[in-house]
């Protein structure tokens, strides 16, 4: 794979799905280097529901077609009864706004029009509107006001521990507030630019001025039904759909508090807004989605006294509706010590029960959950599974089908289908079936495959103190002897897994092996796995990389001898990555090249300077300044000896770019060979979300420095 090759990583959203599951739209984006920006459509793929529905044979193969023709059209939503398709398009200003269209084709119609653009919005249940949230600013700010640029408007009071957000920049001058917008029909009469004219002062119901040209309207007037400086998350429609319901973040004067408060807003009359859940019920809410009969199922975590989050307790809660006799509690339905559930797509209801993604060793899954807390895995094996739709029942009796856009290690994206059998037999069993095996509806990875990406070999070492370290080793074809590069990932609870990856393929495409793995801190192992860290940063996970890194050269070499070329080593990471790669060679000397990226670098200064500083640093590492010292990379800095590459994002609001030039500078003060490389306009997302040509350029670059320092040893 070259770096060129990423215009092949072809992304699927989350599917919208028809009721009677007849089609799927899907939105399709990839990187284009021509418009330097992510491009994508929505697609309507056929499906066999019908077919199945009537026992009729299956259909073997999924027609697809482009249904838009948008520069970046995305999150396609469908209503309940599958008649209108909502989606994202940006306009002419740049700013995603709500679309409506007919799924069988024909032009959108703009419903929206936020000055900042929409971000989540939602269907309630009878299809009649929209509730959606988006970033309300201060007047005068952000162009609100004609001739009043960024460097005119007032200056902003901070009274909160927190005022900005990586990828938004100021945050508290613009909170996310909830909308509610009633649908139009799609069969009304467009509104026509009104041409210009010139009336008398006789004519009846005009005053003799001058007509004007006049825009056709684009968009409806959409209610706001919140207010004030606290920002709105976790969007969902009560069953009945009168009201809806919202996670608000409040902002805090003193220190960070994590926990969330649980809103349900009247959608007719706002003021009548109620608190479902309080902070001191202890949920970090992250998704929620309303059951039938009432109950609210939510993804949520309980964070340590509200502000340790570090591999979060995350699992399914349920809130059932308040009677006369008892107050609504929350009340946690599965084990977050046996299911490890992410965020990596949203909670969908199939009839009673709820599809939950499970990460596990490099991989996630999905289950079914129901409301007693069993569950079923519905979907396994090799891949990632992104975004889910289901419908239920369908087909036999209890049968769900389960639609998922995965990644697969071929595959930056695949729509595939899977049934999932009732849970159990009449008498509350086990299940009568096992899930059917996955059926693969697209081939979104062909061109990429036909790249020659390599397979990585899947491996466990044993490290120094007898634990099991997970990870990969991708060798490029040929004989070798390959130089290897250690690569570290973010987090630090963030993994590693099966799925195609850009920076792993285009670094084996230019003759480098490649170390991966998953060390203590990391997440898919279970919680003590992501905490073995805090407070000890720098500890156990420095000796895990290492170990996996020999462990890996060593397994190879039992079976290619010579292959790998232990003597030319590299290391390289980003953000937490970026922490673990200047703590490792301020400590261990054999590599012969680094890549410090977007690092965690000081965290004595990520305080105050980083949008999560006011408590990710007093979690990881602690708050004696000698614990910080202890942890700290830079306070090592005199110990590297290490030629060094620098990168950051000059918006970069996670780990500020401070963080990479007083390293850079300290690198260069004590006389170790160092560059570095700054990019303008991208923030801490720059590998996986920035600018095509940026990217593009960072390949390049560290292409040349691998080479540089790694090819001229024997």
């Amino acid at each position: 794979m070259h770096p060129s090759d990423i215009r092949h990583l072809l992304s699927v959203s989350t599917p919208a799905l028809a009721p009677d599951a007849t089609f799927a739209i899907v939105a399709v984006s990839h990187p284009d280097e021509g418009a330097d920006r992510s491009v994508g459509q929505l697609w309507r793929i056929e499906l066999d529901g019908a077919r199945r529905r009537h026992g009729a044979q299956r259909q073997e193969s999924s027609a697809r077609r482009r249904l838009t023709r948008g520069i970046s059209d995305s999150a396609p939503r469908l209503s309940p009864d599958g008649s209108v398709l909502a989606f994202l398009r940006p306009d002419a200003r740049g700013r995603a706004q709500i679309h409506l269209l007919d799924p069988r084709g024909g032009e959108p119609r703009q419903v929206t029009d936020a000055p900042l653009g929409v971000g989540q919005f939602v269907f309630s249940p009878d299809g009649s509107r929209l509730a959606f949230l988006a970033r309300v600013p201060e007047p005068g700010r952000y162009g609100t006001v004609d001739g009043i640029g960024p460097d005119a408007e007032p200056a902003r009071r901070v009274d909160s521990v927190r005022w900005h957000a990586n990828g938004v920049g100021w945050s508290i001058d613009r909170p996310r507030q909830v909308h509610v917008l009633d649908l139009p029909s799609l069969d009304d009469e467009p509104e026509y630019p009104q041409a210009p004219r010139v009336v008398s002062g006789t004519d009846e119901g005009h005053d003799g001025a001058l007509g004007s040209d006049g825009d056709a309207r684009t968009s409806l007037a959409a209610r706001q039904i919140t207010e004030g400086t606290d920002d709105h998350t976790a969007l969902a429609f009560a069953a009945d759909g009168t009201r809806v319901l919202a996670v608000r973040d409040r902002l805090e004067s003193d220190e960070r508090d994590l926990r969330s408060v649980l809103v349900a807003i009247d959608a007719e009359a706002p003021s009548a807004a109620s608190i479902l859940l309080e902070e001191a019920d202890g949920l970090s809410i992250d998704q929620l989605v309303a059951l039938p009969g009432g109950a609210l199922a939510l993804l949520a975590s309980e964070p340590v006294d509200g502000r340790d989050a570090i591999a979060p307790d995350r699992a399914l809660w349920l809130l059932d509706p308040p009677t006369a006799s008892a107050p609504a509690r929350p009340r946690r339905i599965t084990d977050p010590d046996q299911l490890e559930l992410t965020t990596a797509g949203p909670l969908v209801t199939a009839g009673d029960r709820v599809l939950v993604h499970e990460l596990t060793r490099g991989r996630i899954h999905l289950h079914l959950v129901s409301r007693d807390g069993s569950t079923q895995e519905v979907l396994g094996g090799d891949l990632e599974a992104h975004g889910t739709a289901a419908v239920s029942p369908f087909g036999e009796a209890g049968e769900v089908v389960v639609f998922a856009a995965v990644s697969t290690p071929t595959s930056a994206g695949e729509l595939v289908q899977v049934r999932a059998p009732e849970p159990g037999g009449p008498d509350g069993g086990e299940a009568r079936a096992l899930p059917s095996a996955p059926r693969v509806l697209t081939e979104l990875g062909a061109d990429l495959r036909s790249t020659g990406i390599v397979a990585p070999r899947e491996l466990e070492v044993t490290g120094r103190d007898g634990y099991p370290v997970h990870g990969w080793l991708a060798v490029p074809e040929g004989e070798g002897p390959f130089p290897v590069i250690l690569m570290i990932h973010g987090g630090p609870f963030a993994h590693y897994g099966v799925s195609v990856f850009d920076e792993v393929q285009v670094l084996a495409g230019a003759g480098f092996a490649v170390a991966y793995c998953n060390p203590r801190g990391s997440a898919g192992y279970g919680r003590a796995h992501g905490r073995a860290i805090r407070h000890r940063m720098g500890t156990d996970d420095f000796a895990d990389v290492l170990d996996f890194l020999e462990g890996a050269i060593a397994a190879d070499a039992e079976d290619r001898p010579g292959r790998l070329d232990a003597s030319r080593l590299g290391i390289m990471g980003g953000s937490y990555g970026g922490f673990l790669t200047a703590w490792t060679i301020a400590h261990d000397h054999r590599f012969a090249a680094a890549i410090v990226e977007r690092g965690f670098l000081d965290p004595a200064s990520f305080q105050g300077t980083s949008d999560i500083g006011s408590y990710f640093g007093d979690e990881y590492v602690g708050t004696d300044p000698a614990d910080i010292a202890r942890q700290s990379p830079f306070a090592h800095v005199g110990d590297v000896r290490t030629p060094t590459f620098v990168i950051h994002s000059e918006q970069d609001l996670r780990c500020p770019l401070e963080q990479g030039t007083r390293y850079f500078s300290a690198l260069r003060r004590n006389g170790v060979p160092s560059s570095m490389l700054v990019f303008p306009g991208e923030d801490h997302e720059l590998t996986r979300s920035g600018r095509p040509r940026h990217r593009l350029q960072r390949f390049a670059a560290i292409q040349e420095w691998w080479e540089r320092a790694l090819s001229g040893r024997s």
